[in-house]
């Protein structure tokens, strides 16, 4: 009998000590003030949950069944495009590789245009990319032309800027009466 008394007396130390804490955490809340009835119409309704068709592709992917924005836009499809290495590439070379399989062709119409399409095509601009196809046609024809699109037609075309807002930048920082040094690297062969 001697070793009930401990399971008792631990039982009833447990059950004094549950009682406390739960009292202990016991507060009393002032008495609640009905709302007015402009609280009640500010109070936000919970949004509807929009339906996005989904379809199940493979274990455990869901794919939504709705094009993307580069799919509605053409221009916002991403490009990363390396012009072949020609000595006499031009802007309207680069200009046709760029928009080869987007969906648009280049514009051939004008005199204006026949300008900007003889330039030399810069050698920073062989490689473009990744960025969308409306931020590399821009950079191939260069901030002193707008880019117009048709889309009737897809026609991408290109019409100079308005002169006043074309800013002349300085070449460089170097002044032209002062040489530029350069000094040949030796490479020397390392033998095992």
């Amino acid at each position: 009998m001697s070793a009930i008394f401990p399971l008792q007396h631990l039982a009833g130390s447990c059950v004094l000590i549950a009682a406390a804490l739960l009292s202990g955490c016991a507060t009393t809340t002032a008495p609640s003030v009905a709302p007015t009835p402009e609280e009640l119409s500010s109070v936000p309704e919970p949004a509807q949950a929009e339906y996005l068709p989904v379809v199940r592709y493979g274990r455990y992917t869901l794919v939504e069944l709705a094009p993307t924005a580069a799919q509605r836009d053409l221009l916002l499809q991403i490009v990363d495009v390396s012009m072949p290495e020609d000595v006499h590439a031009s802007v309207g070379d680069g200009l046709r590789h760029v928009l080869k399989r987007s969906g648009y062709q280049l514009c051939e119409s004008g005199s204006v245009t026949t300008e900007l399409y003889a330039l030399p095509l810069p050698l920073a601009h062989l490689h473009l990319g990744p960025m969308t196809l409306r931020d590399a046609l821009v950079i191939l024809a260069g901030s002193a032309w707008d880019l117009q699109i048709d889309d009737m037609t897809r026609q991408i075309c290109f019409v100079r800027s308005n002169p006043s807002e074309i800013k002349l930048e300085p070449a460089s920082d170097i002044p032209v009466s002062e040489p530029v040094l350069t000094f040949p690297v030796m490479v020397t062969g390392v033998r095992s």
